[in-house]
């Protein structure tokens, strides 16, 4: 009788705790998304208003660490692929279908894929500081032709950046089988590879570089929290290559209801807001007054170069060949 006393107060003690105790959705996330500048915290605080959970956002190497743990990562929900690495993504088999509308999406590109969905996107530029290059390049013809020290470059490695493998593409794009002769005309050009987009960047704000690889979105953050205008993205006529970010979530997810309620929160006004300032890109759902006026001002490429995931992958091994013969690397 005793035992059965202790037992039921025991069990009544720990019932609140219980009671209390949220499921947890661990999200994946590029580490410059889940860290402090980044936008996964508002997100995650966002998200958390509205499902009865926690989210726990893990910055890592995204689609690197999926592939090593398989259908035994914890992740529930993943952020930051782009279209360049999405077929290797989806060739694993461990995604399941995001069952969103896609006409609500405001992207250059038609969007058909019903596992990965973009949330922002912006296209890939050459930022220049204009207090160093008074004739930047309008085209990659002009840059390719200009002087071999035109210009101070910073780009990032095609081999571990996204954004290095959105150059890598774009020169393919516009170049094709000429793209080695491109490589060999760009690299003397070039002050440093860096193994990714931070380090690039820095390099660039630091003065040492006076041209990075970077978005047509990027001189929004100098203009609005530096009050700089000195930043501009260099448009060019062949086109600039289009890049989105995208989520998918995990097939063998303990929270499947949590996780759609998350992939719906992506495209909610409330996310979607985010973005501008957040990530310093565009929204996936444009809408009035989700971007500050300040983004009206940057120039528009006049043309948006698109591979498919498919042509992409197909690409990509052949085109870090011929970019590593140009660089030794």
């Amino acid at each position: 009788m005793r035992k059965t006393l202790m037992l039921a107060g025991f069990l009544l003690a720990a019932a609140p705790a219980l009671a209390d105790e949220k499921p947890v959705l661990t999200v994946y996330a590029p580490e410059y998304f889940a860290g402090e500048w980044g936008p996964g915290q508002k997100m995650a605080e966002g998200f958390e208003k509205t499902c009865g959970c926690d989210v726990k956002v893990v910055g890592v190497d995204v689609l690197p660490r999926i592939l090593l743990e398989g259908d035994k990562t914890p992740a529930d929900v993943v952020v930051g692929f782009t279209a360049d690495v999405m077929q290797r993504a989806k060739d694993t088999g461990l995604f399941a279908p995001h069952r969103e509308d896609l006409s609500r999406l405001t992207l250059p590109v038609a969007w058909t894929d019903d596992t990965f969905l973009p949330f922002d996107w912006s296209e890939t530029a050459f930022v220049y500081d204009k207090t160093k290059v008074k004739n930047p390049p309008k085209s990659f013809a002009d840059l390719l032709n200009a002087p071999d020290d035109a210009y101070k470059i910073a780009i990032e490695d095609p081999r571990t950046s996204l954004s290095g493998l959105a150059l890598l593409l774009w020169v393919k794009s516009v170049y094709g089988d000429k793209a080695p002769e491109a490589w060999a005309k760009l690299a003397p050009k070039v002050l440093t590879v860096a193994p990714g987009w931070s380090e690039a960047y820095s390099l660039f704000t630091k003065g040492e570089a006076d041209m990075v690889l970077s978005f047509t979105t990027s001189p929004a953050y100098h203009i609005i929290e530096e009050k700089d205008d000195t930043k501009a993205a260099a448009i060019f006529t062949e086109g600039n290559y289009f890049l989105a970010e995208t989520a998918a979530q995990l097939k063998g997810t303990k929270h499947p209801e949590l996780a759609q309620k998350f992939m719906d929160y992506l495209l909610s006004d409330d996310f979607q807001g985010m973005i501008g300032v957040g990530n310093w890109s565009y929204p996936a759902v444009m809408k009035p007054g989700f971007l500050p006026p300040e983004f009206e001002a940057l120039p528009k490429a006049e043309k948006t170069l698109f591979l498919t995931p498919e042509a992409a992958e197909a690409l990509r091994a052949p085109a870090i060949e011929e970019w590593r013969q140009a660089f030794r690397k």
